[in-house]
């Protein structure tokens, strides 16, 4: 609360003797900064150490160059997925979950990758045809979480967040582009109201 607490206290004693605007100014300076390093460090993602597992799934290969331009091929492999019943098809399905990996980097986020769409599997001797097995490694991931809100917008808005915290060294390391993945459980089941985990793999 403003005016209260430490920081507020300390500085009244400070400014003991001071003028009231210039008091005034020196709290309002403690009490920005105060507020602006807790929405930073909630801004922060959480880095776990994820254990290894494997997803079956449609892949396609794209970029974000070729998806910036209105004929991507992530949205058409979505549309895929839901209008093939893929979900449906893949066996050993350990739960619900959709699971979105990036992976095969070329280089790093101005190259071509493989983009999956599928399932977490128990056991990925059973690819269905068509469909194609892949094993995210195991390593530390930062989760970025989205807002909540249309799914075709909180995604790449997360991403836009997610290449920010990269420039600016805020991921918890440096970004290793092996495999980075998207998580929609149950709180992505309404599409205009979903929120969706981001992992990316850190070195």
């Amino acid at each position: 609360m403003i005016g209260h607490g430490e920081p507020f206290s300390r500085a009244a004693r400070l400014g003991f003797g001071l003028t009231g605007g210039l008091l005034a100014l020196i709290c309002l300076v403690i009490v920005l900064t105060v507020t602006a390093a807790a929405v930073g460090a909630a801004m922060e993602p959480r880095v776990v150490d994820q254990p290894e597992f494997s997803v079956i799934g449609i892949q396609v290969r794209t970029s974000n160059a070729k998806e910036m331009t209105g004929g991507g091929a992530i949205s058409k492999q979505w549309a895929k997925f839901f209008k093939e019943g893929i979900a449906n098809k893949i066996r050993n399905k350990v739960d619900s979950t959709i699971y979105a990996v990036y992976t095969g980097y070329a280089s790093d986020r101005d190259g071509e990758y493989d983009f999956i769409v599928g399932m977490k599997v128990g056991s990925a001797s059973d690819v269905p045809p068509g469909m194609v097995a892949k094993k995210v490694p195991s390593g530390r991931y930062a989760i970025v979480t989205s807002a909540k809100g249309p799914v075709e917008q909180v995604v790449p808005q997360a991403w836009q967040r997610v290449w920010s915290m990269e420039d600016n060294k805020q991921l918890g390391g440096a970004r290793a582009y092996k495999a980075d993945f998207e998580v929609y459980d149950q709180r992505s089941q309404n599409p205009q109201e979903s929120q969706v985990d981001l992992y990316i793999g850190l070195e």
